[in-house]
């Protein structure tokens, strides 16, 4: 990196996963967040209309990029290819992130915490992987992760569960500090024009503990915290805080599209075997603690759970039993995920004509012939049975009357991009995103949240700033609109390809055209992060 003279970031971007006005509200409220409280009072803010999917995997990446997953590849927290699925990492956005194009025109940047960054690329400036990463993640530079644990102490990309509420409060805390104390190392030691760090335990605390407002304060007072250090050691010219989605308690129901698709004949079951889990929203953490494989006893009982699943003697079933005594969380923290998947009634997806694959999709694939490895719908019907399944989930009804879904659509109505045919081919999305969707089969189409707080579509933006319009009104703020404006804010101007413009607040630095983003496929070192996405919910 070229010596220059230190003079602070021009631009720092801080993500904080899933915030949004229903949860720093009553924060602001009670004075427990004075930093962000000033950044929204001081500068121009708003609600942030976040993408279908709003989940993290897919939302970050065209945050960074200014893209919808149609262009950047990235739809949910897997990959599929046919049946398989594997972990999404950063070799799948297939178009430039914000700090690549910084550095394409001459400026550095330093990147902490970012979803979806693993492995990391060569630019002038670091990088610290964030959520879909492995745990002790490779970083940029080679040997920056030791650096920073040699600074600040403990770094993790993840926070440990720990016994005690207290203990866990902490844990998470700890996580939120050591994203802020990482950051702030890094800008003294790089010197960076643009900054980007990301606070993610804020999302986390909502799935690991729904409701407990105790713990939210707390880790949104530990964020607070490391903001208020940020802006008082680094200085920045401007600064831009967003969200990837905001965070809200589900007050509908769950509906199971798979469930709904096996009564109409679409879907076919199979007992036990390989395939998508569907009671296993918890996992045995045997992977994220370094074993790659199943013991011996385990693939013997899990043989045996094949077996009586074959039987009818399904996961669901005795999950269904132990939930009458009470025993079903008890029983799921303790059962290894491996007989789980064995013992689950799944979807043949050979064998059926539409199906859900992952319920973060927010979608239903057709088996098609020609395309899947095993389609059984040919290419001429295809626009039909795409109609008919825009018809028939348009018409479900909770058991209260209420529609499900506010709009069920071709995918085309919400992606466009070289990647748009790798999405689901129906896009259905929940009525304000109060029911929860699920891809598992469970004997009944509707049931209780699996998880009573959920991700809602609007998030928050604020631009703070000497040269910011504060007055404006951001309130038709979009999440793709993050990364032009963040470029703006740097006299940069924004890729032609990018979807979002310059929020209103900001004086744009117009278009151009980039050279073509040129990215390498990697596979993810699935083990602790395939266990983490399922402890949160995310794979079912």
């Amino acid at each position: 990196m070229e010596s220059r003279e230190t003079t602070g970031p021009k631009t720092i971007l801080i993500g904080i996963d899933a915030a949004c006005h229903g949860v720093l509200d009553p924060l602001v409220a009670d004075g427990a967040v004075p930093n962000l409280a000033g950044l929204l009072d001081d500068g121009a803010s708003g609600p942030l209309e976040s993408q279908v999917p709003p989940w993290t995997a897919s939302a970050w990446p065209s945050l960074y990029t200014g893209m919808n997953p149609g262009k950047h590849g990235v739809f949910d927290f897997l990959t599929f290819d046919g049946y398989d699925w594997e972990v999404v990492n950063a070799t799948h956005v297939d178009e430039r992130p914000l700090w690549r194009l910084l550095d394409s025109v001459g400026q550095t940047s330093v990147v902490v915490n970012v979803p979806v960054t693993h492995p990391p690329s060569e630019f002038d400036g670091a990088l610290v992987p964030g959520y879909m990463a492995p745990e002790d993640p490779d970083c940029h530079p080679a040997g920056l992760l030791a650096d920073v644990r040699e600074e600040i102490g403990s770094y993790r990309v993840y926070p440990n569960d720990v016994d005690g509420e207290t203990a866990q409060r902490e844990e998470y805390a700890s996580v939120a500090r050591s994203r802020g104390e990482a950051f702030r190392y890094l800008v003294d030691r790089f010197d960076p024009e643009f900054g980007f760090v990301e606070f993610q335990v804020t999302d986390t605390v909502f799935h690991d503990q729904p409701g407990d407002q105790r713990t939210v304060r707390a880790v949104y007072e530990a964020v607070d915290e490391q903001v208020g250090a940020i802006l008082d050691d680094c200085d920045p010219d401007t600064v831009v805080v967003a969200s990837d989605h905001g965070m809200g308690r589900y007050r509908g129901h769950e509906f199971r599209v798979n469930e709904f698709l096996r009564e109409s004949g679409d879907v076919t079951a199979v007992k036990g075997g390989e395939g998508m889990p569907s009671w296993a929203t918890v996992r045995d953490g045997q992977l994220k603690a370094g074993k790659t494989e199943t013991e011996p006893d385990e693939r013997a009982l899990a043989d045996v759970m094949t077996g009586l699943a074959r039987f009818g003697v399904t996961s669901q079933r005795i999950g269904k039993a132990l939930g009458l005594v009470g025993l079903d969380d008890f029983v799921a923290k303790r059962v290894p995920a491996s007989l789980v998947s064995a013992g689950t009634e799944q979807v043949d997806f050979p064998d059926s004509r539409a199906y859900m694959r992952s319920r973060i999709e927010c979608g239903v694939r057709i088996n098609l012939e020609g395309r899947e490895p095993a389609g059984i719908v040919p290419p001429s019907e295809y626009e039909a049975v795409r109609d008919d399944l825009v018809r028939r989930l348009s018409g479900v009804r909770t058991p209260d009357g209420e529609p499900v879904f506010e709009d069920v659509a071709r995918r085309e109505e919400y992606f466009h991009g070289p990647h748009a045919d790798e999405a689901a081919d129906v896009i259905a999305v929940p009525s304000d995103f109060d029911h929860f969707l699920s891809a598992r089969l469970s004997g009944s189409r509707f049931g209780e949240p699996t998880e009573p707080w959920n991700h809602k579509r609007d998030g928050i933006v604020a631009v703070a700033g000497e040269d910011i319009d504060e007055t404006v009104d951001l309130t038709d703020a979009h999440l793709f609109d993050v990364a032009p404006t963040v470029l703006a804010t740097m006299g940069v101007a924004a890729d032609e390809r990018m979807d979002g413009t310059v929020l209103p607040a900001v004086e744009s630095s117009g278009e151009r055209s980039y050279p073509e983003y040129d990215r390498q496929r990697s596979t993810t070192d699935e083990g602790g992060v395939e266990d983490r996405l399922a402890n949160l919910g995310y794979i079912e």
